[in-house]
């Protein structure tokens, strides 16, 4: 297994300062050891629409020169709306994506069923309004419509992915998908070769031994990449996971990251672990920290996932 840096750690949405570009965060990921960097393609890193061809060259060479991969790129879609015109919106999105995920050389484009959004409040990144207007917003809509609609535009990416020999990965994030059941029953229903799994251990409903060991066995050959997160602190020169602090109950749980990591080795799996800082840095009095405090998480996520994958 090899460990990757996620491009959101640095967007400058989740800390008080300024966002890395790309060659910076390159050269960041490659001091700290990482081996490569997956790239979230929207701005300010990677939106297709504001890369043409020499820049596409330009950031794959970047990458290359420092022996980084690009293991995957990104996508935030949302194929869930009931409204024709925005699921064609983020279809055409997406397919821009997946051409940009071919030039990059990445194998892997990374894909949600639906994805909320985010919005800033004082520059600082906060999913809890889009949670609202999710939650709130077109209350007459069934679940199983939802689930159609996200499957059959899946089925246009995916065909269109295939032409071009990239792979979606499908992540096992809400909302609409519950639980890595729901993953694998898109995956089975779409039922292209070009639309395989990113089943992220924080993500899975329980933490259990027994729960995360099955989850990856279902999962299987069809495992293609995968993320973690949380935050670390350094004990006696060691790495340590810590719950996040100042943030829902969802994330103060720890990810079973030794039992995951184990069961992904027994299963043979051989790609990418990447690391995203994906939620507010907020230090001990509420007020938000700077981008050399998510830094410094990096550099330990590094650390924690490197012993743990071997």
């Amino acid at each position: 297994m090899k460990v990757g840096l996620y491009t959101i750690s640095f967007a400058g949405v989740w800390y008080d300062g300024p966002a890395l570009a790309l060659g910076k965060i390159f050269k960041r990921a490659k001091e700290m050891g990482f081996d490569g960097v997956e790239i979230g393609a929207r701005r300010p890193h990677a939106s297709p629409m504001d890369l043409d061809e020499k820049a596409r060259a330009r950031i794959r060479a970047q990458a290359g020169k420092l022996g980084l991969e690009i293991p995957a790129v990104a996508s935030y879609n949302n194929f869930a709306s009931p409204i024709l015109e925005q699921r064609e919106n983020e279809l055409l999105m997406v397919r821009e994506q997946i051409k940009l995920a071919r030039d990059l050389g990445a194998p892997i484009l990374r894909v949600f069923a639906a994805w909320r959004g985010i919005t800033l409040r004082d520059g600082q990144g906060t999913y809890e309004m889009t949670g609202r207007y999710w939650d709130d917003g077109y209350a007459d809509v069934m679940g199983v419509e939802r689930w159609r609609w996200v499957r059959d535009t899946l089925k246009e990416a995916a065909d269109f992915a295939g032409e071009l020999g990239v792979t979606l990965a499908l992540q096992n994030h809400e909302p609409v998908i519950r639980d890595h059941v729901d993953m694998l029953e898109f995956i089975r229903e779409v039922d292209s070769p070009a639309l395989k799994a990113c089943l992220d251990c924080p993500l899975l409903t329980s933490q259990d031994d027994e729960y995360v060991v099955q989850a990856v066995r279902d999962t299987g050959a069809l495992q293609v990449h995968s993320h973690y997160g949380g935050e670390f602190d350094e004990v006696d020169g060691e790495a340590v996971l810590r719950a996040i602090r100042f943030t829902s109950p969802f994330w103060r749980r720890l990810a079973n990251y030794p039992t995951f990591v184990k069961a992904l080795k027994e299963i043979g799996y051989e790609g990418y672990l990447c690391y995203e800082f994906c939620h507010p840095c907020l230090g001990e009095d509420h007020e938000l920290e700077g981008l050399e405090a998510v830094a410094a998480q990096v550099e330990l996520a590094q650390r924690y996932m490197k012993k743990l994958a071997g």
